[in-house]
């Protein structure tokens, strides 16, 4: 999509979140700030929830200091110390003499450790947390344990029994289930309103199917058939939605990984995750179904086997862009 992604264009407000006992939770947390932690199914709206959550706390959007855990535990220490968050407290000195863990420990303890630029705290949010080794979750804790008074620290996790105890103690846990259909269709009629597009109940009825209890998938696929056929009707989400892929796209990706460029397949993979709003789950059905028609015999057996291996694990709510990574990775190796 070249226009502004809905899902950023349309953000909800605390108020505005579908589901009513997280709104309830997270209200109370505006009055008096604790430490939380979100979880619940892929696209229940969590990283949503905790931006609605700042915006309500907090005059300064700077005031809230986001970390993917997935892409940040993935970065290279040249990276880190490039990232605008964080390079106004990593000096050269620090960048050439500490490890990569202790650089990023350093993250940890000088994001929660500055200063609020409104106001008497600040959030930090630690999203897709199970992605965090046990050893950085020792860390955090005393990170924690030492800022509390000072930063708010906010969890999301697909994966709840990843966190070791100590974080789960110092945090109030805010189950999030998937929006119901009828939530679903509740927030789309909102924006598709907003946008001043034409729909009809059966539409987004459509797209709220098509989505399975996805909010940002639901979202998304509601401004990719407004784009393509100008309204939303039960006929045009068809067309739409139906004809969604990203076959050509997963193909470069392949030709780049078996051609050993890790970077430009990972790009290619980041376009997909995130700026196209796919799950891992729709990039693995659609890398088997491009690798049907390159590989065969034994090398496309190996591929079916190694997908299973990443479709459990995707289930079990493991990082979508660190499993679908090392399979590219070892396509590059083969």
């Amino acid at each position: 999509m070249d226009a502004p992604l809905w899902t950023e264009t349309h953000a909800p407000a605390l108020a505005e979140l579908p589901q009513e006992g997280v709104r309830e939770y997270l209200m109370r947390a505006t009055d008096e700030p604790i430490n939380l932690a979100l979880y619940g199914p892929k696209g229940a709206g969590k990283t949503a929830a905790v931006r609605a959550l700042a915006r309500e706390a907090h005059d300064s959007e700077n005031d809230l200091v986001e970390i993917n855990v997935a892409d940040f535990f993935g970065m290279t220490k040249k990276e880190i110390s490039e990232d605008p968050r964080f390079s106004s407290f990593i000096t050269p000195k620090r960048r050439r003499e500490t490890s990569k863990a202790g650089l990023i420990n350093h993250v940890l303890k000088e994001s929660a450790s500055y200063p609020p630029v409104s106001g008497e705290y600040k959030t930090i949010l630690l999203d897709n947390a199970e992605a965090i080794r046990e050893d950085f979750q020792q860390a955090l804790r005393r990170v924690m344990e030492r800022h509390h008074e000072a930063a708010q620290f906010v969890i999301t996790t697909r994966q709840p029994s990843a966190l070791i105890a100590p974080i789960v103690s110092r945090c109030f846990p805010v189950p999030m289930r998937a929006p119901t259909s009828n939530e679903i269709v509740s927030v789309l009629e909102e924006i598709v309103e907003r946008e001043g597009i034409e729909f009809d109940p059966d539409g987004l009825e459509y797209v709220s199917g098509y989505a399975e209890g996805d909010l940002r998938k639901a979202i998304l696929g509601a401004q990719t058939t407004a784009e393509a056929e100008g309204t939303i009707s039960m006929e045009s989400a068809y067309e739409a939605l139906g004809a969604v892929g990203a076959d050509d796209r997963i193909e470069d990706m392949l030709v780049a990984a078996e051609n050993g460029k890790f970077t430009d397949a990972r790009k290619l993979l980041d376009e997909l995750l995130i700026d196209e709003g796919y799950d891992g789950g729709e990039v693995l059905s659609d890398f088997l179904t491009v690798s049907r028609s390159r590989y065969d015999g034994e090398q496309l057996a190996t591929v079916h086997e190694r997908a299973g291996e990443i479709d459990l694990d995707l289930t079990e709510g493991t990082s979508d862009r660190i499993q679908l990574g090392q399979l590219l990775a070892e396509l590059g190796a083969d």
